[in-house]
């Protein structure tokens, strides 16, 4: 069965991710697996340092120093294991299904890439532990994830509730059509209030027809959807509609050249990312 890998780390978003992972675990009946990776760090390892020494250096230095690393490893190897720990606890008040922990040695995005034909949906917070004090900027692993995962991904910040409503963000593409496919087969999304929203200044006819078709389909998937075609530019429009309507996600799908789907290529993707007020669900 596919899993709900919640990237866990000592940030404050960690107690979120923990929460819509057992939300996102619950609606899809799914195990979830709290991964916590621990990443190579810019210390020197013992093979670098017999070399930056040199002739006439003390030897006990080259000790003390080789110490201190694996004093640091060990450290570091705890503070992961405390940090599942509570993070298994929090979700296990939550959700009543499987769930596991797993801490390994690596790079995320290569950890996530081995993971990934095991997983369903991917829960990691906007902002991890480098970047919790900068509060208008997302962690330095997220576009890197966006662009590589081709598992839906949850970004996910401080305070997570579970949705009552969320918007899709559609602009009559194949992709954005993909997307909205991808909603109705799932149970994720399932008994939530649907808004389907297209922001576009001179809609035309194939672009309504596509609109409609979604929201037929989404309905013959038994969910309650509301349109709405909006103006203006494109990120205030959707955030306007969300704060109106009490969205509490958005659906967006990842990729393309449309003026939404663009907002995740490039430094697109950090406005949106950075900008919304609301987990983001992201769609490939």
């Amino acid at each position: 069965m596919s899993n709900v890998i919640a990237c866990i780390d000592g940030s404050a978003v960690a107690g979120s991710v923990s929460d819509a992972a057992a939300w996102a675990a619950r609606q899809l009946e799914a195990p979830a697996v709290l991964l916590h990776v621990l990443e190579k760090t810019d210390h020197p390892v013992k093979g670098d340092l017999s070399g930056s020494i040199g002739f006439g250096s003390r030897e006990h230095l080259l000790d003390e120093l080789v110490e201190l690393e694996e004093k640091k490893s060990r450290l570091a190897l705890e503070h992961g294991k405390q940090l599942l720990e509570a993070a298994e606890a929090r979700v296990k008040s939550l959700y009543d299904g499987q769930v596991d922990k797993r801490q390994q040695h690596g790079s995320l995005q290569e950890t996530l890439q081995g993971l990934q034909p095991q997983s369903r949906l991917l829960v990691m917070g906007r902002r991890g532990e480098a970047h919790s004090d900068v509060p208008d900027s997302i962690g330095s692993n997220i576009e890197t994830v966006v662009r590589t995962m081709l598992r839906p991904i949850m970004v996910v910040l401080p305070d997570f509730r579970p949705p009552e409503r969320f918007m899709i963000a559609y602009d009559a593409s194949d992709t954005a059509q993909k997307a909205l496919e991808m909603v109705a087969r799932s149970p994720l999304l399932k008994g939530l209030e649907c808004h389907v929203v297209m922001v576009c200044s001179n809609p035309q006819p194939d672009s309504r027809r596509r609109m409609d078709e979604a929201c037929r389909l989404l309905e013959r998937s038994g969910f309650d959807v509301r349109k709405q075609l909006l103006e203006g530019e494109v990120i205030n429009a959707l955030h306007s509609y969300q704060e109106e309507h009490g969205i509490g996600l958005m659906v967006m799908g990842a990729y393309g050249h449309s003026r939404i789907r663009q907002f995740l290529v490039g430094s697109n993707t950090t406005k949106m990312v950075s900008s919304s007020r609301i987990p983001l669900l992201l769609l490939r």
